[in-house]
């Protein structure tokens, strides 16, 4: 480590050499003066990519979208004060959906807290029971003890980011002045261990589990016995290996796939069924292929429709987890890890299972119901709100990347978007919030450089105004897909449309704001497009995917889109009346 002007300045060093050695290659931060060590120090280490963002919020988000992709811890920094309550909301879908977020907040010393200093509140345990790991890193203290504590402090807070169960740390960092570098005595006698220049100081372990194979072999049994199944697979992050491990366990106990938007397992196989939702709201389609057993992979299904059927199903249901358990009906009999997928299927292979049919059954239905949409399609030109969910999906290329947000964006999506091959889905659905969705697939987009779009509604739109700013400093090619009915369309669809009156009904859900979105374009530098039909879109797309920041609004109305979504579900529910 190079000689550093004071020893709030070689603490710093230390928290950042340790941050980059723990894996975090993102670093997010927000300008502020108690944090200047730090922002320095991060700065000038090497194997860091630093971004500077105006605000915390959207700093936090953009920090949980970088790690969100690529799986690695991201970091984002924030001065003293309230500027760290800022995080609150992207804290909360981190430790929802597990995501490596490191939360680094600068701190007043101690004898400054409770006697009215400015920018100075408690900020111990600021984000209470919603973090894996907290650690107050103290005061910087010119000792060698205190050096080695740090660092030891830092390896074990930062390895709770990512196992057992993945999640948001928080470490909270004091510092006295002079906060800018200054000169002034360095201790002297520090070994190369405190200083860091002896590599980690400490190394954990790994913990690797192991599925045994008696485990493995009863559950085989337990399948065998219940044909009649399907597999679903919720919304993922991970790139790995497990949609390929699917493919062969959905082959090997003859269950259907059932695949979210956001799963990763649609952008890999073309057997996955793409369209459960429509299928699944056929009364009769749906009693027809009631499973006996369930396997769950990934987060819930964006289908409020095929969870209602999972849990009227009654079915033995097991859990394949690696973090959090996502069961709220309480509906599985055993959770095992992820890594138990392709085991597992070689153990039914050598049972040799017979097939139960469901697959051919789903796969039917979709054939169905894609070719009533197809019809339906081509019939009706307007670029309706499933219309678009649909064109994206058909006109985004392999390799590419979208964030989708919740809503009424990510139903689409699932419902009418299709295959998606090759193309990369990510979505906020640990806590379903519409919070944050630009600054998020913008950290996304810097932490993978892949041409990224952004598929949401107006509301979270102008939810995320700070998100498209940061965009425009960072230079991120960023194309955001809104959808503009000017308000909350999903309202529409839920009881409280037909329980309230008309007036009180746009004033407290429909929330009409009237913003023209050109203007946002404008204070942000992006090029605006207004397709009014699908070939327009899909040009627009086209022309804009990886060239800078775009703005695509598509402007529809929310009292018709109910009307065209009932319309295909009808299209739909007459092709499986009609097959049946």
């Amino acid at each position: 480590m190079s000689a550093h002007a004071n020893f709030n300045a070689l603490w710093a060093a230390a928290v950042a050499e340790e941050l980059q050695r723990a894996g975090v290659l993102h670093a997010f931060i927000c300008p502020g003066s108690r944090s200047a060590p730090l922002a320095l120090a991060l700065y000038k280490q090497s194997g860091l990519f630093v971004h500077t963002v105006l605000d915390e919020r959207s700093a936090a988000f953009a920090a949980l979208g970088a790690a969100k992709a690529s799986g690695r811890p991201a970091l984002v920094l924030a001065t003293s004060g309230t500027a760290g309550a800022h995080f609150y909301p992207a804290v909360l879908e981190a430790e929802a959906s597990g995501v490596p977020l490191v939360l680094l907040t600068a701190d007043r010393p101690p004898e400054l807290h409770g006697f009215g200093a400015p920018q100075t509140i408690d900020q111990q345990h600021l984000f209470g029971g919603h973090v894996r790991c907290f650690a107050d890193l103290g005061a910087p203290e010119p000792t060698e003890a205190a050096l080695l504590h740090l660092r030891s402090v830092l390896t074990v807070c930062l390895s709770r980011a990512l196992a057992p169960r993945r999640g948001p740390v928080h470490l909270n960092a004091p510092f006295r002045e002079p906060l800018a570098p200054t000169p002034g005595p360095l201790p002297e006698g520090l070994s190369a261990r405190a200083r860091g220049a002896a590599g980690p100081l400490l190394q954990l372990a790994a913990v690797e589990t192991n599925i045994q194979s008696s485990l493995l072999v009863s559950l085989a049994a337990e399948l065998a016995r219940r044909p009649r199944g399907v597999i679903v697979c919720g919304p993922r992050d991970a790139e790995d290996d497990l949609p390929k491990a699917l493919i062969e366990l959905a082959a090997a106990t003859g269950y259907a796939l059932l695949a979210d938007a956001a799963s990763g397992v649609r952008a890999t196989s073309s057997l996955a069924i793409t369209c459960a939702d429509l299928i699944l709201r056929h009364e009769g389609r749906a009693a027809a292929l009631r499973p006996d057993a369930v396997l769950r992979f990934g987060g819930a299904p964006s289908s409020k429709v095929l969870q209602g059927w999972l849990d009227a199903a009654q079915a033995y249901t097991v859990l394949f987890t690696d973090g959090p358990l996502i069961d709220p009906a309480h509906a599985a009999s055993i959770a095992i890890p992820e890594s138990a997928c392709a085991p597992l299927a070689t153990a039914l292979r050598a049972r040799d299972v017979e097939p139960g049919g469901l697959a051919q059954s789903f796969a039917a239905a979709q054939a169905q119901v894609g070719s009533a949409l197809e019809g339906a399609f081509a019939k009706d030109a307007a670029l309706t709100e499933p219309r678009v969910a649909r064109e994206l999906g058909a006109a985004l290329p392999p390799g590419s990347q979208l964030f989708v947000s919740s809503s009424m964006p990510i139903r689409d999506l699932d419902a009418f978007g299709g295959s998606l091959p090759g193309v990369r889905v990510l979505a906020s659905r640990g806590v379903n919030g519409i919070d944050g969705i630009i600054s998020t697939a913008l950290g996304a987009a810097l932490a993978t450089e892949r041409p990224t779009a952004v598929f949401l509604g107006d509301v979270a739109f102008l939810h995320d105004l700070g998100g498209l700013i940061a965009a425009r400093r960072l230079g991120a090619p960023l194309v955001l897909l809104v959808i503009n009915n000017d308000g909350g369309g999903i309202f529409h669809f839920l009881p409280v449309a037909q329980q309230a009156d008309a007036e009180s009904f746009e004033a407290l859900f429909g929330t009409p704001h009237g913003i023209e979105l050109a203007a946002a374009a404008s204070l942000a530098g992006a090029e605006l497009h207004r397709p009014t039909n699908p070939a327009e879109l899909r040009a627009a797309l086209r022309e804009s995917l990886g060239r800078g920041l775009h703005l695509i609004e598509v402007r529809t109305n929310r009292r018709e889109n109910v009307a065209r979504h009932r319309a295909l579900q009808e299209s739909a529910w007459a092709a499986l009346e009609e097959a049946s």
